[in-house]
Parts: C-alpha cells; sequence; structure tokens
C-alpha cells in the first residue's frame, strides 16, 4: 500500500515521503481499516516536528483521525494506532474506541467530526458549561477546531463572537454562523468584545492559539467567565498571571480531550451520540474547505501548519476515493 512516512524530524513539506509498504499488522484488540478519508489536524505538523506529546518511533506515518471501513463493512471513525497514522491507504485501531460514521456526512465531513468536534463539545459543556444566552468568544473561528466550537456554540444557544485574521476568514467566519467577527489584524479584540457585549465581556472564551490570543483573552472575559485552555498553535504557552483571575474573578480551565479516552470512555461514547444527532439535525457539519488526493498530502499538512488554511483539510487516499 502506500503511505506517508516521515524519518527525520522537521517542517511536514519537507520531511514527509510518499512510500510503497506493507500494510500494518493488527495487534490483539485491533482491526484493520480501508482509510476512506483522512482529516489533517494542526497536531499532525507537531508530530512531523517531533514537538508533540506523543513521539512516535520514527519512521511513521502522521494522521490522527479517519473516516474508514473494516473488514466486516462497518463505516467507522477511529484514530489511528501510531506510528501507523492516517494518510495511507489502511491503517489499524482498538477495536474498542472505534465510533459508528454518521449516516448524515460524507466520508470527509464524517472524518471531520471526531476530535475537534469531540474536543469542543467537552470544552464548552462539560468543562464550561455553556449555558444558552451566554457570550462566546471563539479564537481562530475560520479553522477546524474553531469552527467546530463556533457550531456547536451556536447550537447550544449561545452569542458567537469569532476572531480571525484577514478578510477571507472573515466571511468564512460569518458563513458558518458567527454574530459578530472581529478581524485581528484590523480591530482591538478587547474594545470590539467589550463593545459588543455593553462592557460585560465574553463568558467563555475558547483558545486553541496560546500567546496574545489568551493575554486579550483575559482582558475582555466577564465577571465568573471561563477560558478554556486547548492549545497553543501560536507556538507561544502564556503564562497567566493568577492574581489577575483572583481580582476578575474567572476561572482557566484546562481540556486535555484525550484522557477522556481512558479516564472516561463512555463519555466519549456518549458526546458522540450527540453529535450524531446534531448533525442529523444539521446543527453542525465540518466545514471541508478542500478535498486532495494521497499525493497531496505533505503540502496540505503544511499548509495547516502554517495557518494558510481554513476549515478542513481531508485527504482522500486513491483507492478509497469513489
Amino acid at each position: 500500500m502506500q503511505a506517508w512516512r516521515v524519518h527525520r524530524n522537521g517542517e511536514p513539506s519537507e520531511v514527509m515521503r510518499l512510500e510503497e509498504t506493507g500494510r500494518p499488522t493488527p495487534g490483539d484488540g485491533q482491526v484493520l481499516i480501508e482509510v476512506l478519508a483522512a482529516n489533517i489536524n494542526f497536531p499532525d505538523a507537531l508530530l512531523c516536528r517531533g514537538q508533540y506529546q506523543v513521539r512516535p518511533p520514527l519512521p511513521f506515518t502522521p494522521g490522527v483521525e479517519i473516516c474508514g471501513r473494516t473488514a466486516d463493512g462497518r463505516r467507522v471513525l477511529a484514530t489511528p494506532a501510531l506510528p501507523h497514522g492516517g494518510f495511507a491507504e489502511y491503517v489499524v485501531a482498538d477495536e474498542a474506541a472505534l465510533l459508528p460514521a454518521p449516516d448524515a456526512l460524507g466520508d470527509a465531513e464524517a472524518a471531520a467530526l471526531h476530535i475537534g468536534y469531540q474536543t469542543g463539545w467537552f470544552g464548552l459543556h462539560r468543562r464550561a458549561h455553556l449555558r444558552a444566552g451566554e457570550t462566546l468568544l471563539v479564537h481562530a473561528a475560520a479553522g477546524g477546531v474553531g469552527s467546530a466550537a463556533v457550531q456547536l456554540g451556536k447550537a447550544a444557544g449561545a452569542t458567537v463572537i469569532g476572531v480571525v485574521g484577514g478578510p477571507e476568514k472573515a466571511r468564512v467566519a460569518a458563513g458558518i454562523g458567527c454574530d459578530l467577527v472581529i478581524d485581528r489584524h484590523r480591530e482591538d479584540i478587547v474594545a470590539a468584545v467589550k463593545e459588543a457585549t455593553g462592557g460585560r465581556g465574553a463568558d467563555v472564551v475558547y483558545d486553541p492559539v496560546g500567546g496574545d490570543a489568551y493575554a486579550k483573552s483575559v482582558k475582555c472575559v466577564a465577571f465568573e467567565g471561563r477560558v478554556i485552555v486547548v492549545g497553543f498553535a501560536s507556538g507561544v504557552i502564556p503564562t497567566p498571571a493568577l492574581n489577575h483571575a483572583l481580582v476578575k474573578n474567572y476561572s482557566i480551565v484546562g481540556l486535555h480531550w484525550g484522557l477522556y479516552n481512558t479516564k472516561d470512555p463512555a463519555a466519549v461514547r456518549a458526546c458522540h451520540d450527540e453529535l450524531t444527532r446534531l448533525a442529523e439535525q444539521g446543527a453542525v457539519k465540518p466545514l471541508i474547505s478542500e478535498r486532495v488526493a494521497l499525493a497531496g498530502a505533505a503540502d496540505a499538512v503544511q499548509r495547516v501548519a502554517d495557518g494558510a488554511s481554513t476549515g478542513r483539510i481531508v485527504v482522500l487516499p486513491s483507492g478509497a476515493a469513489r
């Protein structure tokens, strides 16, 4: 089969190589899956760079979430067992962690419903307890993670303010339902949020960016607001001023979705049931900006790494691109 493999760490476009290799062999409790669609995530770039919290042995194949088909014909969502990631024609994954692909979504959309939407749901509902009528501020609102949070926030009855970088991304964010879009290149985030909320600020902040985004967030978070720390796509991990959290009475809430797979797998399945219901209702639908053949995966991962993409880019292996 064909698979992209990384033999040394570096930028995705430089270190990913498309090779002929044997199909991975399932271990105990695992199943072989034909890849129908593999969604590109920012962690795929971090894996290539050797900067992710998990460092698989070299050589490895990146690709942390897929929609695929098992040998017995089930269409499923899976997180492939590294080092055999999803940018390949076949993967192996743990049978117990497979989730049924929603019938309401095609392969590309289904592949993108997993990690980003689970992270959004756990962040907004389990960790921040977002309520209808509250104001949600989402950074990188036109990206894959941010767009999921926007849709989930609207489905929960929140007023959603999206922060983006540039007019093209602003159009995308407005198109997925943001009530207000702030272009951070041209507008003052803090002033715009306070003006939109009558000086109150955002009740919940969803931050997958870190760095300056976090610094601006705590300046415009509301009394008893919650800042959800999802990731650090900016490359800068903020150092919270806890005295500031004290005097403004807001919470800094961490979210590592992957822990739920081991600590509370039943909650992951319950979340998937809810996401499936929302997809069937049309309340959420992953924003797919581009579908690429397997041969284009390295360039696509690099665009995600560079922040040059909107929504999700999905890889369709040639053997499954029907």
